[in-house]
């Protein structure tokens, strides 16, 4: 007896060990559980299903390089990195839109690269006078084996020979937060260093301390000026500029701009620099901006993502991000998340077969809502999380991640922009697997949706303000790639979220009519809704004669008091998606398989859409919407 009680204290003793090293389970969960070493598996019909979370393939500090200076140049190790780097000098101050600009392949010798400064940038390669100022940046690309482009990255250096490496800017500098009165500049940094922005009016921001993120806050500026700016980190500097938004109300001609769905394509090159489809992205963003453009919203799918890991995930963000940095010095490109921005764990069988996954967790550390506010800076006025919704199993415990960028909305001018996350909390195998219980792909889950019936209130009393965009990652009406999923799930409404092993009140079409309810019913402001997922450009028509509903449909029909307009436009570099027949498909316009940019031509009361492929420059569509 002493000594089967002596063996239960110890696994009493064993499992509390675990439990403060691993991390809570979320109550929100069903069916997930660690094991007596701690390993975490998914219980289902007896089966344990484990989970994999692996380290990343590549991280951003492995591609950084390690680089030290020497004599005559610098020395980077990438830690065992094959391949090719190329190179070349970035072209700051000399141009408005610094980029590398390469000259020098060579092949990586057990992961290590000497780059020789004085022999390949001398005279007559010296076109940023470094061996006059003792100051410049050197641009790489590193390539593997099969041909793939995995990183673009930089490096600083100072001196003329011998040279010391100095920290660089490799994110940025950004602009985000941009109102009639203030903005927030922002970058990150190759090492922890204190750094500076300076307005032309001579108001300067400081950081603190040394770190490796940057985020400074302008307030109190004047409305619709243009400001120049200058970002001073150690002994370098970049200058560019913005301009901040009208006075709200001033219904001053303006153009934004929307697209979404940028993850890797096929065809090599720059349709895949590890996760992104840099090619279309550089080309989307300088025709946005050389047409104008006050602003880019770009939601969702940005990455290939789906990963167990939140390294990879950062550094196929920031290969986004580099792909359109050249313009997000000058303006914000508001972002939005998507079913491909995804981090979490996946379980698997004994034979390494797939069975599920779920968001990750602890959801402020681990979770693709983490990973998204870690990689972007957007507005943090939106609802706080689904805790403490009626279905929450421990109302005082956080059990569900949060909604801290990525549901938020913004103003230019007359327009409002209200940014969705229908992808929250999302577990991609909800679809066919309830077992572990989780957010479903495309549904807009309770306090998200009141949030947005009150802000949608808000602005529809707010007499600055004539017109709203209503953005999420997935169409409310799929017209081609999404049926089976979306706000549709080919018709049946049985799919939906489930809590702590049990399913909310209302399925995927019931939430889809409560949504369009607040933006048709509730709203006399709201002009479209911004979509994508689907990898294609169209628009469509809602009206109160078009059927969207199944044969059938057992529950109460929606009351579509006007016209609203869905503009489907997943076309920017995402591999395509064609047509398919939905009860709709007759309001459905102008579907095109195009890369494509909206631009959205804001004149007073009057909204003219404008549809142009950014790789050839001929026009897809023209409409006036108000």
């Amino acid at each position: 007896m002493k000594n089967i009680k002596s063996i239960i204290i110890l696994l009493v003793i064993a499992s509390t060990a675990i439990s403060a090293q691993s991390p809570r389970i979320p109550a929100s969960y069903s069916n997930i559980k660690y094991d007596a070493n701690g390993d975490l598996y998914y219980q289902k019909d007896g089966e344990k299903y484990y989970s994999s979370k692996s380290q990343s393939k590549y991280t951003i500090e492995q591609l950084s390089g390690n680089p030290t200076g020497t004599k005559m140049g610098i020395i980077m190790d990438f830690k065992g990195f094959k391949g090719t780097i190329t190179y070349g000098l970035i072209t700051y101050g000399l141009a408005p839109h610094p980029q590398p600009v390469y000259r020098y392949t060579k092949p990586l010798l057990s992961g290590k690269a000497s780059i020789n400064i004085t022999k390949n940038f001398g005279y007559p390669f010296d076109f940023v006078n470094w061996q006059k100022n003792g100051k410049l940046t050197i641009g790489y690309r590193l390539i593997d084996t099969t041909g793939t482009i995995i990183f673009d990255g930089m490096v600083a250096v100072t001196g003329t020979g011998p040279f010391k490496v100095v920290p660089a800017i490799y994110e940025g500098p950004f602009i985000n937060k941009l109102t009639d009165n203030s903005v927030t500049i922002w970058f990150n940094t190759t090492e922890p260093i204190k750094a500076s922005v300076t307005l032309e009016n001579g108001n300067t921001l400081d950081s603190k301390k040394k770190n490796t993120h940057h985020e400074f806050t302008f307030t109190n500026l004047e409305p619709g000026k243009k400001y120049d700016y200058t970002v001073k980190y150690g002994d370098l500097s970049q200058s560019y500029h913005f301009n901040t938004a009208p006075k709200n109300g001033s219904r001053k001609p303006f153009v934004f701009a929307y697209t979404s769905d940028s993850r890797k394509a096929t065809g090599g090159g720059e349709r895949n620099v590890f996760g992104a489809n840099s090619y279309i992205l550089k080309k989307t963003a300088a025709l946005a901006y050389s047409k104008g453009a006050a602003f880019v919203q770009f939601t969702g799918d940005l990455v290939n993502g789906y990963l167990n890991n939140n390294e990879e995930m950062q550094l196929q963000f920031t290969n986004w991000k580099r792909a359109v940095e050249p313009f997000w010095h000058y303006i914000p490109f508001n972002t939005g998340i998507g079913n491909h921005e995804s981090v979490g764990y996946e379980f698997y069988d004994d034979k390494g077969n797939y069975k599920s996954f779920i968001d990750g967790f602890p959801f402020n550390k681990f979770s693709a809502e983490a990973a998204f506010k870690e990689a972007f800076v957007n507005p943090s006025n939106g609802p706080v999380s689904e805790d403490n919704n009626k279905y929450d199993p421990k109302p005082k415990k956080s059990d569900f991640p949060s909604y801290d960028e990525n549901t938020y909305y913004y103003t230019y001018d007359n327009v409002a922009i209200v940014v969705l996350n229908s992808d929250y909390w999302y577990a991609p195998s909800m679809k066919y697997d309830k077992g572990t219980s989780g957010g479903l792909h495309g549904y807009i889950m309770d306090n998200q949706l009141e949030w947005l019936k009150n802000t949608i209130d808000k602005l529809e009393h707010d007499a600055d303000i004539d017109h709203v965009f209503v953005t999420q990652h997935t169409p409310a009406f799929p017209n081609g790639g999404h049926s089976g999923d979306d706000m549709w799930y080919k018709g049946n409404n049985e799919q939906r979220p489930f809590i702590n092993g049990k399913p909310v009140d209302k399925g995927i079409i019931e939430r889809r009519d409560e949504y369009l309810d607040i933006l048709i019913n509730k709203s006399s402001k709201v002009v479209a809704i911004l979509t994508g997922d689907e990898h294609n450009y169209n628009r469509f028509k809602l009206t109160p004669d078009v059927t969207i509903y199944p044969e059938n449909y057992e529950h109460p029909k929606l009351n579509i008091s006007r016209i609203i307009y869905q503009i489907n436009n997943g076309a920017s570099g995402a591999p395509y998606y064609a047509q398919e027949k939905l009860p709709w498909s007759e309001n459905t316009k102008s579907f095109s398989v195009e890369n494509a940019l909206c631009l959205f031509y804001v004149n007073g009361k009057e909204i003219v859409m404008k549809v142009i492929n950014p790789d050839t420059l001929n026009e897809i569509d023209e409409i006036k919407l108000k």
